[in-house]
């Protein structure tokens, strides 16, 4: 069997014919110009949106669920009064209107891959609306799946769009590979939402022959061309042993030899509570509120902000729900705060805490909020400042917060110093919760949205384990709240650096639950100690799995 590699990204095995999705849209002719009615071109423009948003939004009603939520999103960009206004100004210079559209999304689309992460994976949903608005500008057929393909098949592209993919099922798909995507692309997201092995970024898919059998493990990230009925059966009977043993591992997170570790899910709001209720979720380990802040030109009432907390708290009773308090300033401006001075350096500016104790009736009303609340709440409701420091900056919050009636109050560590003097800290709150993603950042002088420098947000760096230890140890309970828990090999080494809670994005927390609970908590603290030991990621990675056997039960 000829193989092929990728990251998996949904896990399972599927097994099919491989359909391979072509550019179905064609690049308008450069230099093309319109006839001079500039009114009737942009007015042009302007309806063929309108059609592609309608129907975005169409298929993400009959979709529903995680697929509603990026269908939506696409019409909001497809909407987007900057790229009309840059269509507009293209056109106004005598482009036409489909050549306008094309440049105008392309250099957005060059912004994106530039800055690339989280952002750079959004690159393949502007190329579907651009094509789908150019489509209905030219009258070509819209981008799409097949109508007559053998069924279930495998979906293989050089990347998938939202809106082709939406309404599918494993009744129709086995499985998707693209040749583009990460974990956080809309391929990887839809495919875990439809239960679709899915593998992403393997270099060469678009090469595969239409019709060639392909099997896809997306679990390991292995795409085989040509299978025997052997390798077949072996591949499956693999993924079905991986399904029983995440089926059995259910309840409250523990080591093998019933060390309690809690299992909790990052949320955004009350549209996350499906998925980490579905997935286990013991608890809320961070509740990002500034979503209930960004994109407003007034702060929302109290009134609103308590009865969001509300859905959250009753959602979760006797479980434990940390609520992170607005983490503005940086990238994430808020629209009715006054702007901070001109920052060259914005991520080492004002914000977070920073910005609280600039407005802090901004914050006082949040807490309050929370505050009323929490009164008839069973859960345990436990609030945290971001970007916290110093312990001057950390009593102030713990003050605001008793004022408030919350009797839980800690902080978030994120800045190396935080981490470095944990010691100093702990006597001041009444727990940690550790963000890897900036404390890499900060930790590293090296800015998670540039995609150059994305190595250096591994979080099995041995550096960032240190840091992660000296908070761990420093006497008061210590969460970690980062993406690195969704990695079970990592989440067994944090347990081992004495790491109390694990809080990721829902669909992990059965993969962490079921590696936690084949190892005791003596093999976790093995592994912490020799992955620190070691002095690249990788060789920090590779000796942490050596006392980690138990992870080959679960195909990891």
């Amino acid at each position: 069997m000829e193989r092929m590699t990728g990251a998996g990204v949904s896990p399972g095995a599927g097994y099919g014919p491989a359909y391979l999705l072509g550019a179905a849209v064609p690049e308008p002719a450069a230099g093309s110009r319109h006839g001079g009615d500039v009114v009737a071109e942009v007015a042009r423009v302007e309806a063929a949106v309108e059609r592609v948003a309608a129907e975005l939004e169409a298929r993400g009603e009959a979709a529903g669920g995680d697929a509603q939520d990026v269908l939506v999103a696409q019409a909001l960009i497809a909407r987007d009064p900057v790229l009309s206004a840059e269509v507009g100004e293209l056109i106004n210079a005598g482009t036409a209107a489909e050549r306008a559209v094309y440049e105008a999304f392309m250099r957005y689309n060059d912004i994106l891959a530039e800055i690339g992460g989280y952002l750079g994976q959004r690159v393949a949903d502007l190329e579907d609306i651009r094509d789908r608005v150019i489509a209905e500008l030219t009258g070509r057929p819209m981008p799409g799946l097949p109508e007559e393909a053998e069924k279930p098949y495998v979906l293989v592209a050089h990347d998938l769009a939202p809106a082709d993919t939406a309404l599918l099922s494993k009744d129709i798909v086995a499985a998707f590979i693209t040749e583009q995507g990460g974990p956080t692309s809309h391929t990887a997201i839809l495919a875990r939402a439809m239960g679709v092995p899915a593998v992403v970024a393997c270099a060469g898919a678009t090469s595969i022959v239409n019709g060639t059998l392909v099997l896809v493990d997306g679990t390991t990230g292995t795409v085989g061309l040509l299978p025997s009925e052997d390798e077949v059966a072996m591949t499956i009977q693999a993924a079905e042993a991986r399904d029983t043993a995440l089926a059995t591992a259910t309840g409250p997170g523990a080591t093998a030899d019933g060390w309690p570790v809690a299992m909790l899910a990052n949320i955004g709001g009350p549209r996350d509570l499906a998925a980490a209720l579905e997935y286990g979720a013991e608890g809320v380990g961070l509740y990002r509120t500034e979503f209930l802040f960004l994109d407003r030109d007034q702060a929302p009432s109290e009134e609103e902000q308590e009865q969001a907390y509300r859905e959250i708290l009753s959602s979760f009773p006797g479980g434990p729900v940390v609520v992170r308090v607005l983490d503005a300033g940086g990238d994430k401006p808020l629209g009715f705060l006054p702007p901070t001075e001109n920052e060259p350096n914005p991520a080492l500016g004002e914000r977070g805490v920073r910005i609280l104790r600039i407005f802090p009736d901004v914050m006082v009303g949040q807490l309050q909020a929370l505050a009323r609340a929490a009164q008839d709440a069973s859960a345990q409701v436990q609030v945290m400042a971001p970007m916290v420091a110093t312990p001057e900056e950390a009593a102030w919050f713990v003050g605001a917060c008793r004022a408030a009636g919350l009797r839980s109050a800690g902080i978030m560590i994120e800045v190396p110093a935080a981490a470095l003097r944990a010691g100093d800290l702990a006597p001041i709150v009444d727990f940690f919760s550790i963000g890897t993603n900036d404390l890499a950042q900060y930790a590293f002088a090296a800015d998670r949205e540039v995609g150059a420098l994305t190595a250096f947000q591994d979080p099995w760096q041995p550096v960032l384990l240190d840091l992660v230890a000296m908070a761990a140890s420093a006497g008061v309970p210590c969460g970690v709240c980062g993406e690195a828990c969704s990695d079970p090999a990592l989440a067994c080494v944090l347990v081992g650096l004495g790491v109390t809670s694990l809080s990721m994005g829902a669909p992990a927390l059965p993969w962490v639950r079921a590696a936690l609970a084949r190892h005791t908590l003596d093999q976790c603290r093995a592994a912490a100690v020799a992955a620190r030991a070691e002095s690249t990621a990788e060789a920090a990675r590779t000796a942490a799995r050596a006392h980690l056997l138990g992870l080959a039960e679960l195909g990891l």
